[in-house]
């Protein structure tokens, strides 16, 4: 068997392929049908203060090769994950990495701080992108001055190895990248979802009960590729890239243009199966054409100019 680890900044995975945070729940979602090791990283659930109860019916609507959704980040509280879920990710062969959310700088600190020096907790990824809530959220991610100050704040009081998830939402997404970076950010994860909408026409109303959501699946995937090549091109940051990967294919596109680890979200939901394919068909391709490098098509451009 061909070696597949990777290394992401300051973590070592042993494939590339991670489950993305907000599609595999605490890792128990779908038992023996995906355990959660099949993974290199394993991204949890969004994790605030307190438990937060996500936003009013309908949250999910099927869209043209996608989805939309305004869960509204749901989520039981920091003490509680530490307290019920932890415990059971820390016995899983992969990394775990804990998203953070949070409606205030300080909330994301306060979950930092409780979740820092807990067993389990390989790394932490602030979300500061999602599109479905009030407050808090892309509300912290489209501006560069907020988003190295959340970061700073949140890097004084950790020692753990910090992702921070960006938003395409933005005019200029290798420059929030920068302005992570600044702030102390290890790695860099992208992309979250598109802001959307749908219409019932029978009812002449929005589909959700948030109206507007964030939109995944393979729609979004050149979309997602084009926002990784920026942000190689504007920072050295790991990148773990993410958006509408559904095949093996996809995941080598996304690190020639310059993700170290790929993750997939969307796509388990119609096929829980699928991961596992994508690592065999993975394999081959490393044993075929041998280990892709990171960035390469970054090379491949500039020879040809």
């Amino acid at each position: 068997m061909v070696d597949m680890s990777t290394e992401l900044g300051p973590l070592r995975l042993k494939n590339p392929l991670v489950a993305v945070s907000g599609t595999f729940g605490y890792g128990e979602d779908y038992g023996e049908m995906l355990p959660p090791d099949t993974f290199g990283a394993v991204v949890v659930k969004g994790t605030a203060p307190e438990p937060w109860c996500g936003n009013p019916p309908p949250r999910i609507c099927e869209t043209p090769s996608g989805m939309l959704n305004a869960i509204g980040l749901q989520n039981p509280g920091v003490k509680r994950v530490i307290a019920e879920y932890l415990p059971v990710l820390e016995e899983l062969d992969t990394t775990v990495v804990v998203n953070v959310v949070g409606r205030t700088v300080e909330d994301y600190v306060r979950v930092a701080e409780e979740l820092t020096g807990v067993g389990g907790v390989d790394a932490l990824e602030l979300n500061i992108s999602c599109p479905n809530v009030e407050a808090g959220g892309m509300a912290f991610g489209t501006s560069p001055a907020a988003v190295e100050s959340l970061v700073a704040e949140v890097r004084r009081v950790t020692d753990l190895p910090l992702l921070v998830k960006l938003s395409p939402n933005v005019t200029d997404i290798g420059q929030i990248a920068r302005a992570a970076e600044r702030g102390g950010a290890d790695i860099v994860s992208l992309i979250n979802t598109l802001l959307g909408m749908e219409i019932d026409v029978q009812s002449a109303r929005p589909v959700l009960g948030n109206t507007v959501g964030g939109l995944s699946g393979p729609a979004i995937r050149p979309v997602a590729l084009r926002c990784v090549w920026q942000v190689r091109e504007a920072t050295d940051l790991p990148i773990l890239g993410m958006g509408g990967v559904a095949c093996a294919r996809d995941v080598i596109a996304f690190m020639l243009a310059g993700a170290s680890a790929v993750g997939m979200g969307t796509m388990i939901f119609s096929d829980p199966s699928l991961p596992g394919t994508v690592l065999r068909d993975l394999q081959q391709w490393y044993e075929r054409e041998g280990r892709p490098t990171v960035g390469a098509a970054h090379a491949e451009r500039s020879e040809g100019m």
